[in-house]
């Protein structure tokens, strides 16, 4: 069969080749640095089967959506590790974040950042044996059933969620399977450099009406000392934190009684104004004259913005004369 690359060059292909045929036929190296493929512009795995004409774009980790597929995989070890050692807990959601993951759990014994050590050294066990991760789909009712029989709660809630017409997928490395719509590295020994972070409390979906659990941030990098890099840039960025140099500079105070808000000290309003003044410098120079608004304005005004529909849980609101206001969200 005739299948293309992205810059329209032909691939003639066994039937029933894979996408990972594909990623050898185009090169050895290609093959072994692949982490999943595009086929007719969707994300999938490497395993995924392709059919003649089809599109075929081979991703690595150094496209951003290769990146993305590796920190999954990372989020799914994280949950493998837990229930090993944590056999009662049960699995919400793990997706990917910026430079890592988390993965949301329901622990019958809360945990600490203490369990971070035993939890990572689980984790490359994992990565150790090079389990093969293994797709497979479900019909509704017996995805149900599956998750059931694991007693994954969270898992029954999401699947029963799904559209009708939805694919309900699994992924299972060796004896771990996790509901997910994937894709994922085609086995756990591709992971090189990981760490887990900090852990949280976050509101089943996002609802504070529901249970509230933990969740265990990690990082994941393609290598090692990029891993490190990215540490040694927060370090320096904590050299550089707002509320370290302005107690050291005396700029602002934050006090309880304002919450959030600075309060600028003899230093700090010399230097807001200057810059204020320079901000009025450029603006006039461009042109641009000043207007001032009130900062409590009706609703039917953040009802036209939008504001009110969308943010309204996170404004200030109020009363005048009877009627609803809020203050300006932004200013």
């Amino acid at each position: 069969m005739k299948v293309y690359l992205r810059n329209g060059d032909q691939l003639v292909l066994d039937g029933g080749a894979k996408c990972s045929d594909a990623a050898a036929a185009i090169s050895e190296g290609l093959a072994r640095s692949a982490v999943a493929a595009k086929v007719n512009g969707v994300l999938c795995d490497l395993s995924h089967k392709l059919a003649e004409g089809d599109k075929v774009e081979i991703v690595t980790l150094k496209d951003k959506e290769g990146l993305e597929v590796y920190r999954h995989t990372c989020a799914h070890v994280l949950a493998q590790a837990v229930k090993t050692i944590f056999p009662t807990c049960k699995l919400a959601i793990g997706p990917v974040i910026e430079n890592g993951f988390y993965y949301d759990f329901d622990f019958n014994t809360p945990i600490t950042q203490e369990d971070f050590e035993k939890i990572e050294a689980e984790m490359q066990k994992i990565i150790k044996a090079n389990t093969p991760i293994e797709r497979f789909e479900l019909p509704r009712k017996e995805a149900v059933e599956l998750m059931s029989k694991f007693k994954e709660k969270y898992k029954v809630e999401l699947i029963n969620d799904l559209p009708e017409d939805a694919v309900i997928s699994f992924y299972k490395q060796g004896s771990f399977t996790d509901l997910c719509r994937g894709p994922h590295l085609p086995s756990t020994g591709k992971i090189k450099a990981f760490k887990l972070t900090s852990i949280a409390g976050a509101y089943w979906r996002g609802n504070e009406k529901n249970k509230m659990l933990t969740r265990i941030y990690g990082v994941a990098f393609a290598k090692k000392d990029e891993m490190q890099a990215y540490f040694d840039m927060l370090e320096e960025a904590k050299k550089r934190d707002h509320i370290k140099l302005g107690k050291e500079l005396k700029l602002f105070a934050l006090l309880n009684e304002g919450k959030g808000f600075p309060f600028f000290l003899p230093n700090g309003m010399v230097l807001k104004n200057i810059l204020t003044q320079y901000w009025r410098d450029l603006h006039r120079k461009e042109g641009y004259v000043e207007i001032q608004t009130p900062i409590i304005l009706t609703r039917s005004l953040w009802e036209t913005s939008g504001h009110w529909d969308h943010y309204k849980e996170n404004m200030y609101t109020t009363k005048i004369d009877g009627e609803d206001c809020a203050i300006k969200p932004m200013n």
